[in-house]
């Protein structure tokens, strides 16, 4: 069973804790429990009861109906709204408490229901890439299981290798070389993944390197495919001088080739960048970057 603080709970529902204490007292929407030095903590039913909550709140449904409803009751609700599929707010809830509960047909239906209202890219935007940040930040806080952050990883994954493996049947792809990997230590490759299938669909000539790789064998796969430009994801916390140093030592080895840069660490730690290296958060700055990129080939 997962435990969470109220600070957990503010952040995975965006609801702030004074409001949860609120709506504890006066309504009894949730009830936390107490560990044997007395310090209040909330269960994973108490995690998806406020989930459902939210959803409904922000939905525009009162809180002091919600509180009249039954368990039940508020799941139907939840599922019409999931269902319906316009917000993203919701369908980013919807998600987490398919993932608390492991619940595989639940989160396929989700993802899927805004894949179709959405379109594939605009949901992995919208949707999938805030859930990741949120789940990213309690699971290396250690307040969510890492088998749940696996199992829903999983099923990401295996959604992006198919819109991959799809893109690849294309005719053989002439553009600039784009050599994508993560560095030694770090092995959360949802993000590039996804980048990797949107450079295959502008005519990037790709290499994926995928996960943990060294620097020496960096430097030999771009002796073997030489790079017009890298790309690299950071997403495992670290420490700022860290970062900093470690893409100094990239700009060292590859002083001409271009980097662009993605992830929460980027946005969070804000370092300072060597010439040539480029943040590229957004699935609107990345495209326009690859087609200058063509341009200037």
């Amino acid at each position: 069973m997962g435990k969470y603080s109220i600070k957990d709970l503010e952040k995975i529902s965006g609801i702030k804790a004074h409001t949860i204490r609120m709506w504890e007292r006066r309504y009894g929407l949730i009830e936390p429990q107490r560990t044997e030095t007395n310090i209040r903590f909330y269960s994973d039913c108490d995690l998806k009861r406020l989930l459902n909550v939210s959803i409904l709140n922000h939905n525009g449904i009162k809180i002091s109906h919600i509180a009249g409803l039954t368990d039940a009751e508020i799941k139907n609700r939840v599922l019409d709204l999931s269902i319906d599929g316009r917000s993203s707010s919701v369908q980013i809830e919807s998600l987490m408490v398919a993932m608390l509960e492991l619940d595989e047909t639940k989160f396929l239906n989700g993802l899927s229901s805004s894949i179709i209202k959405l379109g594939f890219e605009v949901s992995v935007e919208t949707v999938l890439f805030p859930f990741l940040e949120r789940i990213g930040v309690l699971w290396q806080a250690g307040t969510i299981n890492p088998a749940q952050e696996h199992f829903i990883s999983n099923l990401i994954r295996q959604k992006l290798f198919v819109a991959i493996d799809n893109e690849m049947q294309s005719p053989v792809q002439n553009g600039p070389r784009i050599i994508m990997f993560l560095s030694e230590h770090e092995h959360h490759e949802i993000g590039l993944l996804f980048y990797n299938l949107l450079a295959r669909k502008e005519g990037m000539n790709v290499v994926y390197l995928g996960a943990g790789v060294p620097l020496e064998d960096l430097s030999l796969v771009h002796r073997l495919r030489p790079a017009d430009v890298f790309m690299t994801s950071f997403i495992t916390a670290m420490d700022k001088q860290e970062m900093e140093d470690l893409l100094r030592e990239y700009h060292k080895r590859f002083p001409d080739i271009p980097f662009y840069l993605s992830g929460l660490q980027m946005e969070l730690l804000q370092p300072e960048l060597p010439e040539g290296f480029t943040v590229v958060n957004k699935v609107r700055v990345f495209k326009e970057r690859l087609r200058l990129l063509r341009y200037e080939a």
